[in-house]
């Protein structure tokens, strides 16, 4: 019988708009009906409804999360940033590690590489040297000969005219190429530059000394193309059995390196 009662009586119209349309104050919610009752409040003429166009403020309820995902607690934000520097600290200390590991290694095979050219350079160097002096030895050994012959026309007085100009102009080229001649009366016998040929005795010398060059001795630098073919001297009273140049002498003072 109740609804009766309230379908007779008609609609129930509540103001509920908290801001007064005739004196434009802020109404006092325990007025409308107190804060159980309190419902959404009622747009007036010429209000917008609240929320929808409204800014969001700076640190402020609602409206200043509006398009944001949930935030995660702060405990837990703090935690995850405090595990992950450690971790990107410790991969960039390994990758500085195995870099320069790395750059050590190239450079150990750097100094290496360098050090090997250097040394094949070095020994295609002296190879070709060698190969130069050996080659320019054969060659001058060669013409040994020759040169005895026009040394022995100088001693005879048969070098003359055109041949002597003919033999100068080798003997230049000879000394050119680095041959020289050595071997002198009265120098001290060196079985490693001379050879002997002939031996005697003399009060004269007081140590073995060529007493005679036999045949001149020839030499490129440090190398003997020919030891110097000599008569050799020792201190003492000559012998008259003796006979210089005997065969045993002869070999006793002979170079051991042309035995």
């Amino acid at each position: 019988m109740r609804s009766d009662e309230q379908d007779s009586q008609g609609p129930v119209i509540r103001d509920r708009r908290r801001i007064d349309p005739v004196t434009g104050q802020v109404r006092d919610a325990e007025r409308q009906g107190g804060p159980g009752q309190a419902g959404p409040p009622q747009r007036g003429p010429g209000q917008q409804r609240p929320g929808r166009h409204a800014v969001s403020k700076p640190g402020g309820g609602s409206g200043g999360n509006s398009g944001a995902g949930p935030s995660a607690p702060a405990g837990q934000e703090a935690s995850g940033g405090q595990g992950s520097a450690p971790a990107s600290e410790a991969g960039q200390a390994a990758d500085l590690e195995l870099t320069a590991r790395r750059l050590a290694e190239r450079t150990a095979d750097l100094q290496r590489l360098q050090a090997e050219y250097a040394n094949y350079r070095k020994r295609v160097e002296r190879d070709r040297l060698a190969v130069r002096e050996q080659a320019l030895a054969n060659v001058l050994t060669e013409l040994l000969p020759v040169l005895d012959d026009i040394g022995r026309a100088r001693e005879h007085g048969e070098l003359s005219g055109g041949f002597k100009s003919v033999a100068e102009s080798l003997e230049a080229a000879a000394t050119k190429l680095g041959l020289a001649s050595y071997g002198e009366e009265g120098e001290p016998f060196d079985p490693n530059l001379h050879e002997a040929l002939m031996h005697s005795y003399s009060p004269d010398v007081a140590e073995p000394a060529c007493v005679r060059i036999l045949q001149p001795g020839y030499k490129v630098g440090e190398r003997i193309l020919r030891p110097a073919r000599v008569a050799v001297a020792e201190p003492g009273e000559p012998d008259e059995d003796d006979e210089p140049g005997g065969a045993d002498e002869a070999h006793h003072f002979q170079n051991p390196n042309n035995n």
